[in-house]
């Protein structure tokens, strides 16, 4: 099963148990989301041991759902309650993700992937750069004047933990 595949399957189960509650999260939330995420990563790195039993690799598929949601969560802004079927967050899924693999695709024509030389831990501690890159541009409530902006960097985010999936994959 390729990567996006299994992510979007793994999304999909969990909406089925818990709908699209993650509609509530505000931007900041959501970063703070993302943050535990990858930092729990550079732990399970330095240290190579998880004492609650789930490794590296569901955080990496974690980064990529959480990812999408930001995309989702920009696009159409955050709710106080459930405002959509599981149906139209699976579309949104859908849309947001191909976005994410056109980028890809672009890049790694460009970097000539590049990302396949790179150590597994670089992914991480550049997703974390990019999430920091967010809560700045979060903090200046989007005023930035030569950045990207905050898709930009939640679709890096996706893109290094979708490399981080797949060089766990081949080990």
């Amino acid at each position: 099963m390729n990567v996006m595949a299994e992510c979007r399957a793994l999304f999909e189960k969990k909406l089925h148990d818990y709908g699209a509650s993650w509609r509530i999260l505000r931007p900041s939330s959501l970063t703070d989301q993302l943050f535990i995420k990858a930092k729990r990563i550079r732990s399970l790195e330095i240290k190579k041991e998880s004492l609650v039993g789930e490794g590296i690799r569901p955080e990496f598929v974690a980064l990529i759902n959480y990812g999408i949601v930001g995309l989702i969560q920009l696009e159409k802004g955050y709710q106080d309650v459930v405002d959509i079927t599981p149906g139209e967050a699976m579309a949104l899924y859908d849309k947001h993700a191909k976005e994410a693999l056109e980028l890809m695709l672009k890049k790694n024509h460009d970097y000539d992937e590049a990302w396949r030389s790179m150590r597994v831990s670089s992914y991480t501690d550049f997703i974390l750069t990019k999430i920091q890159r967010v809560k700045e541009i979060e903090d200046l409530q989007g005023e930035t004047l030569v950045s990207e902006g905050i898709d930009a960097n939640y679709m890096d985010i996706i893109n290094y933990a979708v490399f981080g999936v797949i060089k766990l994959t081949e080990w």
